[in-house]
């Protein structure tokens, strides 16, 4: 998953939302000097990468993208199955999407010093083209995978795979569906058990 789906699946709690978010860059123990709701989030993250990289949904889309994007199939999958949590946010949530990433923006300021120095580089650039709402059209989507491409050095070509989403848009849909159904219920489990 994304991040928006990292995000979400946090429950209400900022420190959580904030150390899921920046999981990706603490490795090992080093999560052990953030504070305690921040390292819950960082072992959540760690929790739901685990639970849908294992998946049988999640790499029954990874295959329709194997061949032509190998090892990166599952970091689209992450981004296009958080276009569908965006498109259907209304789904999964009673708050606007536009307010829900508002106060999630607002805590990164209100808690910028304890941010990685990854994050808060990430942060200003995050915010100004506004990621996280730009994942609810393809369009958005697609100029998310360029910008990834980009830092491959155009070796992953993930920019292309707008192409295979608009291809098998209703098959990618329905197995989102089902797939974050299973994963709301895990995470939820595994957030009160942290």
């Amino acid at each position: 998953m994304n991040f928006l789906a990292h995000i979400y699946l946090s429950g209400d709690n900022d420190l959580i939302k904030i150390g899921n978010f920046m999981a990706d860059g603490i490795r090992g123990k080093q999560f052990a000097h953030f504070p305690e709701d921040v390292q819950k989030g960082i072992l959540l993250h760690r929790f739901i990468d685990t639970y849908t990289d294992s998946h049988d949904i999640f790499r029954q889309s990874t295959k329709r993208l194997h061949e032509k994007y190998h090892h990166y199939s599952g970091v689209v999958v992450d981004i296009v199955y958080d276009h569908f949590l965006a498109k259907n946010w209304t789904n999964y949530s009673d708050e606007k999407l536009e307010d829900f990433i508002n106060r999630f923006y607002n805590s990164l300021h209100q808690n910028y010093d304890i941010l990685t120095e990854k994050t808060q580089g990430l942060m200003p650039y995050m915010i100004e083209r506004n990621w996280l709402l730009s994942y609810q059209t393809v369009e958005g989507i697609h100029q998310i995978l360029t910008q990834m491409d980009r830092r491959s050095k155009n070796t992953s070509r993930m920019q292309f795979a707008v192409e295979e989403l608009k291809e098998h848009y209703s098959e990618f849909e329905e197995e989102f569906t089902v797939f974050f159904e299973e994963l709301r219920k895990n995470s939820y489990q595994k957030l009160i058990s942290l």
